[in-house]
């Protein structure tokens, strides 16, 4: 009856990174937590996904609330290793 939600565990996870960006619809959300139903190891995956994504975003506000700036001479480093960069 529910064949047409029948997905590997290969397209179950990209359904699941689609997903975590909000980029997967409804049908394939759909399959996603059908296949999450009977899949323990997806499951799994899909519980660490969500983990890396929230220490990520956390990390990555974090790293937003400090400001980075180069010195004068750092800037001009940075520079000459750039010129020779492009120069080869």
């Amino acid at each position: 009856m529910f064949k047409f939600l029948g997905i590997t565990c290969e397209q179950a996870n990209e359904i699941c990174n689609k997903a975590q960006y909000n980029e997967a619809n409804f049908t394939e959300k759909l399959k996603l937590n059908w296949h999450l139903l009977v899949c323990k190891v997806c499951t799994l995956y899909s519980k660490q996904n969500n983990t890396l994504t929230k220490v990520y975003k956390i990390k990555a506000n974090e790293c937003r609330k400090q400001k980075f700036c180069l010195n004068n001479k750092e800037k001009e480093l940075l520079k000459e290793e750039m010129k020779k960069t492009s120069l080869q």
